[in-house]
């Protein structure tokens, strides 16, 4: 009987934990969207302390773009970390981003490929625009333009944000950007 009576409250425990993960999470959520960062980077990284691989996501947003606390691409690196270990696609967006830029990592194009090929995988539509990009201009990956259309007309049709990507591609290509006008040509081939 007290074997069960153990076993009974470390599920409670456990249960409460994750709740109260989630509800850390939400609250650092809603005050992060408010924009009171330093409120919210207080509630997101105890939610992320006990593995919550959203909370985790948004601290490494917050240290990469020194919301809330001081910038930091290690930290923001180590956080993003966490998240995509935990199959988190927009924190496996943002490391592909950091081992493209060499921010708080060594420079590594084949890692940042992988990263966006994983979030991909999920319907991330950046990760999308990016793995077109790098096709296009063969980056990392041998150029390859029936590879580049595939991805960007997969990124523009992402229900999500594929919005967004195409108006994003148009403001560059006004803007003069080659790689944008390519982009826009192959979606309508």
């Amino acid at each position: 009987m007290r074997i069960w009576m153990l076993v009974l409250a470390l599920v409670c425990c456990l249960s409460g934990n994750a709740q109260s993960a989630d509800n850390l999470y939400k609250q650092g959520k809603a005050l992060y969207d408010a924009k009171d960062y330093a409120k919210a980077f207080v509630k997101l990284k105890a939610a992320a302390e006990k593995g919550h691989k959203k909370a985790q996501y948004r601290v490494g947003l917050c240290y990469d773009k020194g919301k809330g606390v001081k910038e930091n691409d290690e930290e923001a690196f180590r956080w993003y970390s966490k998240s995509a270990a935990q199959n988190y696609a927009k924190a496996q967006y943002q490391l592909g981003k950091c081992y493209k830029e060499g921010e708080g990592c060594k420079e590594d194009r084949s890692k940042a490929l992988a990263w966006w090929l994983k979030a991909a995988k999920q319907d991330n539509a950046d990760a999308e625009y990016q793995l077109a990009k790098a096709y296009l201009k063969g980056k990392g990956v041998a150029a390859d333009e029936a590879k580049a259309k595939s991805w960007i007309k997969k990124a523009v049709r992402n229900e999500k944000d594929g919005d967004e990507i195409l108006q994003k591609l148009r403001k560059d290509a006004a803007a003069g950007d080659e790689d944008a006008k390519k982009l826009l040509a192959l979606i309508k081939k």
